[in-house]
């Protein structure tokens, strides 16, 4: 018999406890949020802070990322090992990660940089989830002082963990793709078996057969099979596959399954066109648990956690880019310069995505013109928006890109010299705080030291920076004491601010 905790007394338990939970708990009056909620910021408010901080200038909302944070715990509340693993790729910034893990949220790495944020945030041990692919022994070596949860990602990473770090962890995780086609009720919306990522299921129970002859007392089983679906059918789907996979292994195994990871995937409706179809988060979390409640509880499994890593769903919609048109110009297509670029925004360029736009101060003008966005990079493929309807538009006049909060600052890139943009978090009473400065060209050039040109390089980029500061206006230059010193800017009106404790 599989080894499970509980066994069918706790399924019937969990059975009688599930009748009862909503209205003891309150599920469906705890916090909502709105599927398409973004940032609001006015043009009095955008200009203070672009003269505070300069543009571009990513900028995040806190009270927005709690409210949804808490709506997700809310959704899934009905299982108490529930936790999310927010995915530290999505926004790798240590103010985010710690906003997250007060709330109670772990940390999804992939690498030995994102393990170590996540330390510096105060998380430890099984707050934090290893899961990486063609991965460094390094990498492994770290996780397993830590004590992080390990989630091997191919069938011989096992052995390569012993060779290089020594024994297996009492807990492991293994990253399953079943392959094929994955369909939800609006037809396929994922094709693991194009993805490099994960091992197939016989692979996988090869593997786990290995770790427990190897001294694995617990599994994980974790997927990741589409992204940033719309519609709310992806993780019950997801869900009841996983399922009835882990059962299988734990009868066939005995071994015991102690969570199961659905990973990302959620997605938000970046274009206003797909809102009908935005996720509604308690709606996705009732549909997991009429398949929890179908496939685990009459197993005697009922009490398997779930883990999420929806970095997407929580971020994208709480951050936007704040950046100011810097030239206009009409020969084929109306363009907008603006000063940001790809290298702060990728996504338009690497996967053709739509990101909103407003033009502040203009909300209430009718979108008549037609405008190609773009950057200052020596790429066409440099463009922010194509064809957008937008209102007349000018220089000077700033826009408002939404839906960055996760992959966007994160994506950004150095590609003709250009800077990466400051962070900025937005505090829900009205103040505002400097959570990465911008990049300097002496930080683009800090890695040349090693030759003598390249120190040279380092001391003209010096001297050029320095004389910058020297020309700048009293607002820029207020900006680069923000900058220098980590302020917490509450009013640019009365000049007030105080220091960041």
């Amino acid at each position: 018999m599989p080894r499970m905790r509980g066994g069918a007394v706790y399924a019937m338990c969990f059975a009688i406890l599930m009748l009862f939970w909503p209205t003891a708990m309150g599920v469906g009056a705890k916090t909502s949020v709105a599927q398409t909620e973004r940032i609001q910021l006015d043009a009095t408010r955008a200009e203070e802070l672009a003269a505070t901080y300069g543009t571009p200038l990513y900028l995040y909302d806190e009270a927005a990322i709690r409210a949804r944070t808490r709506a997700l715990k809310d959704a899934f509340a009905w299982n108490p090992g529930f936790r999310e693993y927010f995915a530290v790729k999505a926004t790798p910034n240590p103010s985010i990660i710690r906003l997250l893990a007060e709330e109670g949220c772990g940390c999804d790495c992939a690498t030995a940089p994102e393990l170590l944020l996540a330390q510096a945030c105060g998380l430890t041990r099984h707050d934090m989830i290893l899961t990486s692919n063609d991965t460094p022994a390094a990498d492994y070596r770290l996780a397993a002082e830590l004590g992080a949860v390990v989630n091997f990602d191919a069938a011989d990473m096992p052995a390569y963990w012993e060779g290089h770090v020594g024994a297996l962890p009492r807990t492991v995780c293994c990253r399953v793709n079943p392959g094929g086609t994955f369909e939800a009720a609006n037809g396929i919306i994922g094709t693991p078996e194009d993805s490099k990522f994960g091992m197939t299921v016989p692979q996988l129970r090869e593997t786990f057969a290995y770790l427990r002859d190897h001294g694995v007392e617990e599994f994980g089983v974790h997927a990741f099979l589409a992204s940033n679906t719309l519609g709310g059918d992806y993780y019950p789907r997801l869900a009841r596959q996983l399922f009835e996979l882990v059962v299988d292994l734990a009868r066939d195994l005995d071994i015991q399954i102690g969570f199961v990871d659905l990973s990302g995937g959620i997605g938000i409706p970046y274009d206003p066109a797909d809102a009908d179809r935005a996720n509604d988060i308690a709606a996705i979390g009732q549909g997991v648990r009429r398949a929890y409640e179908d496939v685990l509880v009459p197993a005697g499994m009922g009490d398997v956690a779930l883990y999420a890593e929806l970095g997407r769903w929580l971020l994208a919609p709480a951050g936007a880019l704040l950046t100011r048109v810097i030239h206009e110009k009409e020969t084929y297509r109306r363009y907008l310069g603006v000063d940001a670029c790809s290298a702060n925004l990728m996504r338009p360029q690497l996967y053709g995505a739509y990101h909103r736009i407003d033009v502040l101060g203009r909300e209430d003008e009718p979108a008549l013109a037609t405008y190609n966005v773009v950057g200052g990079l020596c790429e066409n493929g440099d463009q922010l928006a194509q064809d957008r309807p937008l209102p007349e538009t000018h220089p000077s006049d700033l826009l408002l890109i939404h839906d960055v909060g996760a992959h966007g600052h994160s994506m950004g890139y150095n590609y003709n010299g250009k800077l990466r943009s400051a962070e900025v978090l937005l505090h829900a009473d009205g103040t505002s705080e400097l959570i990465r400065r911008a990049e300097r060209v002496t930080d683009y050039f800090a890695t040349l030291d090693a030759t003598e040109v390249g120190r040279r390089a380092l001391a003209l980029a010096a001297r050029w920076q320095g004389s910058r500061a020297a020309d700048m206006s009293e607002a820029d230059a207020r900006g680069t004491a923000a900058e220098s010193e980590g302020v917490v800017v509450t009013s640019i009106d009365n000049g007030d601010s105080k220091r960041k404790l």
